[in-house]
């Protein structure tokens, strides 16, 4: 894990801005986070206040490329036949 002095402010991403840049879904990012796999960051609520859960939580952007570069998506299920 990249301790907070490592990171410039621009390394700071929400996760929808981290999705773009890598491809890794933003439930993905935030499943990494919740496990513990990568930091998460708490944003100032008040800057970001009726703009919903996604823009108070940041999230560094070179640990989610580090993990996306071994990411694979798991392939969904064939449809059951009726």
């Amino acid at each position: 894990m990249m301790r907070p002095s490592e990171l410039y402010p621009d390394d700071l991403v929400f996760a929808h801005e981290a999705e773009e840049a890598t491809g890794v879904p933003k439930a993905v990012i935030r499943q990494w986070a919740s496990r513990g796999r990568i930091q998460r960051f708490h944003g100032d609520a008040r800057r970001y206040s009726g703009q919903g859960h996604e823009y108070k939580t940041m999230y560094a952007l070179p640990e989610i490329q580090q993990r996306a570069a071994t990411y694979r998506p798991t392939p969904q299920r064939a449809p059951k036949a009726a």
